[in-house]
């Protein structure tokens, strides 16, 4: 079995609890639906960062709440690069699969979308 990246993003309304573990929990859940052979069992491992207006909660708390017990969790900052995407939190799981790098599916959601136009739903080749 492959260890596969999967990448995620999303943008986050305000730097409250609330809203950091709904964005969290949005990211999550869209992932498990883009990939429906990924179960958290078959996680390595959940990286999560946020940028640093981004204070109120540690997202890896949604992934807690959505039953997530054995996966291991680590939450860091984002670089502060002048100009990136404020508000936004990004995801790298680490998940063992058999499938091809090229049939995983990364999300990016609300203002991340901008982060990576190329993998917007509009832009992937028709399924063969």
């Amino acid at each position: 079995m492959t260890v596969r990246g999967v990448r995620g993003a999303i943008t986050v309304e305000a730097n409250e609890t609330g809203a950091i573990l709904e964005a969290a929990r949005e990211l999550l859940t869209s992932l498990l639906q883009a990939n429906p052979g990924m179960k958290p069992e078959d996680l390595a491992s959940a990286l999560f960062t946020l940028t640093e207006d981004l204070t109120a909660a540690f997202p890896a708390q949604a992934a807690r709440e959505l039953g997530w017990r054995e996966v291991p969790l680590l939450c860091a900052r984002e670089i502060p690069v002048p100009g990136g995407l404020p508000m936004t939190l990004r995801l790298l799981l680490h998940w063992n699969t058999e499938l091809p790098q090229k049939q995983v599916r990364h999300v990016y959601l609300r203002g991340a979308q901008a982060l990576r136009p190329d993998l917007s739903p509009s832009s992937r080749p028709e399924e063969s």
